[in-house]
């Protein structure tokens, strides 16, 4: 009795839960090369360094619904990432650059270089400092108790940057190379849909994810909605 009570419990979280999909992009302001362009400014030797935003190259967006979230009985199939996630040092690289967790979720930090790193962080939303290491000491681990951004660095290797997004529920997604994402098992209600990326505004929107079925929520980010001066 006890099995079919519990497969009744499936088939009915299951049907009161949605789907959220959509995708995300960014773009720059119009128009911003148009003098240079005329002149050609960037043609000049002075200026052959200088790197420009290519707005279709980014990607690493975080999708998710803001704020904490009322019990219900439905199972988030991110909840998997409540345990424990890694962040590699790879090539002086940080690998993947940004990675969304709930409060709560322990990060591992594996150093898979043969030269030394250090990995540490000033962010309001944790403080910590791992110290100089080779390898993947069992120690080399973070658990990040409080919502914020974290920015964390190396302090040997002044490129080595990365950022945890630590969340305060788990219904959140990152966008693939192509800035599609998909936030599954979502409970019914209205809610704040936020875009994040970390060089850009964030955008939010009003949605209202059905009893059942997917709705489709796109973002396009920018510079905008800022104060003029």
């Amino acid at each position: 009795m006890a099995f079919f009570w519990g497969i009744f419990l499936i088939i009915c979280c299951s049907a009161t839960a949605g789907t959220i999909v959509g995708n995300v992009h960014a773009e720059g302001k119009s128009g911003a090369d148009a003098g240079d362009a005329a002149t050609g400014a960037y043609a000049n030797r002075k200026y052959q360094f200088v790197q420009k935003v290519d707005y279709n190259d980014m990607h690493d967006f975080v999708v998710y619904i803001e704020g904490p979230m009322p019990t219900n009985g439905i199972t988030s199939t991110n909840l998997v990432s409540v345990t424990t996630q890694r962040i590699a040092q790879q090539r002086a690289t940080f690998t993947p650059h940004v990675l969304p967790v709930m409060v709560g979720t322990t990060v591992d930090w594996p150093n898979n270089d043969d030269i030394y790193h250090n990995v540490f962080s000033m962010s309001d939303a944790k403080q910590f400092d791992l110290g100089l290491y080779k390898g993947d000491p069992t120690n080399k681990c973070v658990t990040f108790d409080k919502p914020g951004r974290v920015d964390v660095f190396c302090s040997i290797h002044q490129d080595m940057h990365c950022i945890i997004l630590v969340l305060q529920n788990p219904y959140f997604a990152s966008s693939d190379e192509d800035g599609n994402y998909k936030i599954a098992d979502v409970p019914p209600g209205t809610y704040k849909l936020k875009a994040w990326h970390d060089r850009l505004p964030s955008d939010e929107k009003e949605i209202t994810v059905p009893t059942n079925g997917s709705i489709r929520v796109n973002f396009t980010l920018g510079i905008k909605n800022l104060p003029q001066y």
